[in-house]
């Protein structure tokens, strides 16, 4: 866009510099013409040779004598000139000749002159076009999104929520002798990946009218007034429409709470919600267009958006369970071509806290393998290998840069956190261990899948962070307090997340009570180091006997971490076998 407009601007440059040629090359022309002296002019004249004369302000004057012949001489200027011809027999014309050369120095400066005015001109309508295109939102409308409720496996609740929209989108006027006020907006939140989208999606199918789909972040600009003004444009497309499905993804970008401050550092964002609250309000009751939203943290949203008469409903679309899990596994195969030996209930119980796109993923990392290795059908091993690439990556081809020493460390590492499990939390599936690096970083990774749960106790929370020890202190068993490793960084960090929790959020221990420590943090009340303590306390504790668990099992633990430097990798059957023995 710059190049045109520097390209613009310099057509008039150009234009004047030819002007101030041509204008020059004229000038040097008529000083070249044939030109006589005055009086021999009027000798002529008398003599009865001039035919013509054409009058003109310029400095010389044309004649036209009996043979044609074209000559010019100095212009008198005087009163009686044009008579004295006329009495001489000489035809007298007023204006001049023109000559079409004489035309083009004019033609030029007037080119000139029309180009500069259609050049600000189209300048200032530029701006003003970029001011209204700025305010203006990129959302067409999709008739067809391809999307049935029958393509989405697995929250049941959730569709049967949605369904009942469809029909006051499609006969609005049914709910009027009811005197229904039909859900103005439905904010669907929950963890990613989970379908949120496409519950809107096939929402606007199933209704038959026109879907807009647009993310929070298509109105957040630094321009003050530009998000507004996208709002109300995105709702005008809609009413125009007449029916039609807003879906706004990650509305958390334009409304979370409002803070108050005076400073004016929110002021856009605080216009995009005023102006979205306006737009929901200003609906005319069953007019047949829904709003629907999507984040993953409702609690940040203001109390505004969220109240009856504006997203009237919050609906939970959560972790798919066993069930929805195997049904959403069925709809990714359905078109794979996948061998008899596999088995996707199976998949489904070791996909714990997998959604809905992550099992999407697990399926077609799948497929990649397959195809790589040009086999007919997908079978139960590619399916393992994908589940170990979606969970903790890749496994490395190349090895030769791991030493032996680093090998025995993951082993007895990973040796740790299995035999853990298996003595604390029983109930847990050890699906895999390997001291195989991936491609996410890991040089080992152990794969224990709890089972579905509704809650979790406090009791399986702190086995959950034994577990996690496990690694670091079969590491301080073996090979001594000084010689602990990075290893463990990732195991440090869920034993915090969990043990923070717990004291923040869910009220599991007596010295932290039954408080919520982010309302107190907000309010200025909490001291950050009595959580700190309390946390550091408890996991103290609960790495003492995990390494009390682990000296009583040295045998074991020796022979897990045997079994992985011989073999590598080994699964849940093989665990067993050992530790049984």
């Amino acid at each position: 866009m710059k190049k045109y407009n520097k390209l613009f601007l310099l057509i008039p440059i150009v234009l004047l510099i030819i002007f101030a040629f041509v204008s020059n090359i004229y000038t040097t022309s008529n000083q070249d013409k044939n030109t006589i002296q005055y009086n021999s002019f009027l000798e002529m004249v008398n003599k009865g040779t001039v035919s013509d004369v054409y009058l003109s302000d310029n400095e010389l004057i044309k004649i036209k004598l009996n043979d044609n012949k074209v000559l010019y001489t100095s212009n008198p200027r005087s009163l009686t000139f044009k008579e004295n011809l006329l009495m001489k027999g000489v035809s007298v014309h007023e204006g001049g000749a023109v000559n079409p050369a004489e035309l083009i120095p004019l033609s030029i400066l007037f080119v000139f002159i029309i180009s500069m005015a259609v050049y600000y001109a189209s300048k200032g309508s530029k701006s003003r076009a970029g001011a209204f295109k700025l305010s203006s939102i990129d959302a067409a409308p999709e008739k067809d999104t391809g999307i049935t409720f029958e393509n989405i496996a697995g929250n049941e609740e959730v569709k049967d929520s949605i369904k009942e929209l469809v029909d006051f989108i499609k006969n609005p006027e049914k709910y009027l002798k009811y005197n229904v006020r039909m859900p103005r907006g439905v904010i669907l939140y929950g963890p990613p990946g989970t379908g949120k989208t496409l519950m809107a999606k096939a929402l606007a199918n199933e209704a038959g009218v026109p879907f807009f789909a647009v993310n929070g972040s298509d109105f957040v600009q630094i321009y003050v007034g530009v998000g507004a003004g996208r709002i109300r444009d995105l709702f005008k497309k809609a009413r125009e429409k007449g029916k039609a499905v807003i879906f706004i993804d990650e509305i958390d970008a334009i409304g979370k709470k409002r803070s108050g401050r005076g400073d004016g550092g929110s002021d856009e964002r605080d216009q995009t919600l005023n102006a979205l609250l306006a737009e929901m309000s200003g609906f005319k009751e069953n007019q047949g267009i829904v709003v629907m939203a999507a984040t993953n943290r409702l609690d940040v949203l203001d109390d505004a958006l969220l109240r009856p008469g504006r997203f009237d409903r919050h609906i939970e679309v959560g972790l798919p369970d066993i069930k929805a899990r195997q049904q959403i596994l069925n709809v990714h195969g359905r078109k794979k071509p996948l061998s008899s030996d596999v088995d996707l209930q199976k998949i489904a119980q070791i996909t714990v806290y997998f959604s809905g796109a992550k099992l999407e993923n697990l399926m077609n990392e799948a497929a990649l393998l397959a195809a790589r290795d040009d086999c007919e059908y997908i079978t139960m091993e590619h399916l393992d290998k994908a589940y170990g690439i979606v969970v903790a990556g890749a496994e490395k081809k190349d090895r030769s840069y791991v030493g032996q020493l680093d090998r025995s460390i993951t082993a007895y590492h990973e040796a740790g956190h299995a035999l853990i499990s298996r003595l604390v939390s029983p109930e847990n599936i050890v699906r895999k261990i390997t001291i195989i690096p991936s491609t996410k970083g890991a040089g080992g990774y152990t794969l224990n899948i709890p089972p579905d749960r509704m809650y979790n106790t406090r009791k399986q929370l702190l086995n959950r962070i034994k577990v996690g020890l496990g690694g670091r202190a079969a590491e301080e068993i073996i090979f001594g307090k000084e010689n602990i490793t990075t290893g463990a960084y990732g195991d440090i960090q869920n034993v915090t997340e969990t043990i923070i929790s717990m004291i923040k959020y869910y009220g599991m221990f007596e010295n932290s009570g039954l408080l919520n420590y982010d309302l107190l943090i907000n309010e200025g009340i909490s001291n950050p180091t009595d959580i700190i303590k309390l946390a550091n306390d408890t996991v103290t504790s609960l790495y003492d006997e995990v390494k009390v668990l682990l000296l009583s099992s040295a045998n074991k633990l020796d022979k897990l971490a045997s079994a992985l430097l011989e073999h590598e990798t080994i699964d849940d059957e093989e665990l067993d076998r050992i530790i049984a023995v």
